[in-house]
């Protein structure tokens, strides 16, 4: 898997195409969740693109302070189902941290996690913060990486 970072401007719309299209497959159709996915964040996010076979496999947004949470943060971790055994979570995780450690210098790195990925995150060097809580009726977590 080859790994490209990009802004929204920077993206092209195959790209954004197929992020999209990888997002909504993971979090609508297989978590069974209506919700807003387009959500007028992308602009302002940095966008983590996971390829294999020029195909986006694995994907992250990467958010500046204040554009998502006080601290630099990571939403939508998202892997296609066909590539989760070859370990394209934690590459593309481990791309999106180092690239928020080496460019945008925050104290820490906020995530809200969903709760069974605790453990992963973990491995990753995250911590829960606080309680459980639902959003889009699906149990999450606040989780710090300092």
């Amino acid at each position: 898997m080859t790994i490209s970072i990009k802004t929204f401007n920077e993206l092209t719309t195959r790209e954004l195409y197929e992020l999209l299209q990888l997002r909504s497959e993971v979090f609508v159709v297989e978590q069974n969740c209506v919700y807003q996915d387009v959500d007028d964040k992308d602009q302002k996010a940095i966008h983590v693109l996971g390829k294999k076979n020029n195909k986006i496999v694995a994907y992250t947004r990467a958010f500046k302070p204040g554009d998502y949470f006080d601290n630099p943060a990571i939403g939508r971790v998202v892997v296609k189902t066909s590539e989760r055994k070859y370990g394209f979570g934690r590459v593309i995780m481990k791309a999106t941290i180092d690239y928020i450690e080496n460019t945008l210098k925050g104290a820490q790195i906020e995530l809200s996690a969903q709760t069974y990925l605790i453990k992963f995150y973990n491995s990753l060097g995250f911590f829960e913060q606080g309680k459980e809580y639902l959003e889009d009726d699906i149990p999450h977590i606040k989780m710090i990486k300092p």
